[in-house]
């Protein structure tokens, strides 16, 4: 870090230098794939624990694979009468039922956010670490399930693309795009436009256009009209999990600070003693997370709180049901 504002952008003050190779600050590929084993603790099957966050109020909200239509064929003492279908059974004057297969697999899709509103984090990890190792467990433990995964990997400036796939070698591939993309985020890189999520979403529609699982690990900065409109076609056509990525500080600003904000070339001070101040940046904070929420609300995506403050695996597993291990 060459200056206070450097350090301000990632939360390292001075007299608290970030360590060398420290993987809360900047992941690498060696990193995620040593998630791998720990990802056996988690479940991304449509049967969830009551306590999931991914449990509706009736069922699970997400589907699974789905059922494909084989053959008709005429009822046989022991079939489900659920499976009789009506309309030939009156057309024939005898018994038949539809015989359906469930599909091989059902794609996934992990869509990360490695944006420089992603690199900050006041306690434990940067928020772009929380969500890189996120999408690696998630990643790991779906393709273990048996499904393809692949994902969307965008920064500021960068996007990769990975297709799903039933393979290591593509999986591998996206863990790598995500390392590389965390590799960019510098406290002194310079200010770049950043990268509209409504564009991901777009490629993410594109990619996932129905029966998908979709999983977004986001802090959902610069949330548009647009961005609104796209969440709720992804919400009806795929299972769409929303990995809402956050900071302690965001919920709980301490009040009586002098912060040092940086875009790497100009910068200012804020003193959250000021009243004003500190309420009008705790108004922002609270308004993206419950933007996120009101998405919830009018279009069924489970939101998955994750926090900068605490290790991903065992939050993962709290939030969906599945208690300490």
């Amino acid at each position: 870090m060459r200056d206070l504002a450097a350090r301000s952008r990632t939360a390292t003050l001075p007299g608290h230098p970030a360590p060398e190779g420290d993987t809360r600050i900047r992941t690498n590929l060696p990193h995620l794939l040593s998630l791998e084993a720990r990802s056996r603790a988690l479940s991304f099957l449509p049967r969830q624990p009551a306590r999931s966050v991914l449990n509706g109020r009736h069922a699970s909200r997400l589907r699974g694979r789905g059922l494909s239509f084989e053959e008709l064929r005429g009822y046989l003492p022991g079939d489900d009468v659920r499976s009789i279908d009506w309309k030939v059974t009156a057309r024939t004057g005898e018994p038949y039922v539809r015989v359906m297969t469930e599909e091989r697999d059902r794609p996934a899709l992990i869509v990360v956010d490695q944006r420089m509103s992603m690199f900050f984090g006041s306690r434990l990890n940067m928020k772009s670490v929380t969500a890189a190792e996120a999408a690696a467990l998630t990643a790991f433990r779906i393709l273990d399930q048996g499904d393809r995964v692949g994902g969307i990997v965008f920064g500021d400036a960068t996007l990769a693309e990975i297709r799903p796939q039933r393979s290591r070698a593509a999986l591998r591939r996206f863990l790598t795009a995500i390392a590389d993309a965390n590799g960019l985020l510098s406290a002194d890189a310079p200010a770049v436009e950043a990268m509209p999520l409504s564009r991901i979403l777009r490629a993410t529609a594109r990619i996932a256009p129905k029966n998908h699982l979709v999983i977004v690990l986001s802090d959902f900065d610069g949330v548009d009209d647009e961005a609104e409109r796209l969440v709720s076609g992804l919400a009806r056509r795929n299972d769409l999990i929303l990995g809402l990525v956050t900071d302690p500080m965001a919920h709980d600003l301490p009040e009586g600070l002098r912060l040092v904000v940086s875009d790497g070339t100009l910068q200012a001070e804020i003193d959250t003693g000021d009243k004003a101040r500190h309420r009008a940046l705790s108004e922002m904070a609270e308004g993206r997370l419950a933007t996120v929420l009101d998405w919830q609300r009018k279009y069924g995506p489970p939101v998955l709180p994750l926090s900068t403050g605490e290790e991903t695996l065992p939050q993962m597993r709290r939030l969906m049901g599945l208690g300490p291990r």
